[in-house]
């Protein structure tokens, strides 16, 4: 895929960019790029995958709710000084959408460290914000829904959202980042794989 328009419509949007080839040239950035900091995690299976945790752990403070699931160590990683999370979709045009079940990922994409990154598999990128919401709602949420057993709808199936009102419900706020926060600084890390959800 070629990156050249996205990166500039990103870069206008005020984020830095990155792309790398593989999973493991992105781990090797960000270890060589975060040293001896405080780090919050967003749940991400795209993190995941690509053994950032693991990665980081040896030279950094991170805090991660999965690995720890509690409510206690989600707010622990909102006090992080340097923010990691994925997206649920992206669009070429230069916007960030992201769909949360409690609010603490979308909440420190907009107001909280100083510097937030997010981590993109290029199957995450859509043509533009209609077909961002529909990847959001009609293929992350619910194959998240199943992965953490959730009972809903979307979770027994994963092919689509119902528009339930089931307690378990996850996709409950969603986030369009248009334009880098201010007071922040965040960048946009591509990856030339498929990874996540």
């Amino acid at each position: 895929m070629d990156y050249t328009d996205i990166r500039k419509n990103f870069e206008k949007h005020g984020f830095s960019t990155q792309v790398f080839l593989t999973k493991e040239e992105a781990a090797d950035y960000l270890k060589n790029e975060l040293q001896h900091q405080t780090i919050g995690f967003g749940g991400s299976e795209t993190l995941r995958e690509i053994g950032l945790f693991e990665a980081l752990l040896h030279n950094n403070a991170v805090v991660w709710h999965n690995k720890v699931p509690s409510r206690d160590v989600r707010r622990l990683a909102n006090c992080a000084n340097i923010y990691i999370t994925s997206a649920n979709a992206v669009t070429k045009s230069g916007e960030i959408v992201n769909i949360d079940a409690t609010g603490n990922r979308v909440a420190m994409t907009a107001f909280g460290p100083g510097i937030c990154y997010y981590v993109v598999g290029k199957n995450k990128i859509t043509e533009n914000m209609t077909d961002a919401i529909y990847r959001c709602r009609n293929v992350a949420a619910p194959q998240n829904a199943k992965r953490v057993n959730a009972k809903t709808p979307c979770a027994k199936k994963a092919d689509r959202c119902y528009d339930c009102n089931s307690p378990d419900r996850i996709c409950r706020i969603m986030i369009t980042i248009d334009r880098v926060p201010k007071g922040m600084k965040c960048e946009v890390i591509f990856i030339d794989q498929e990874l996540g959800f």
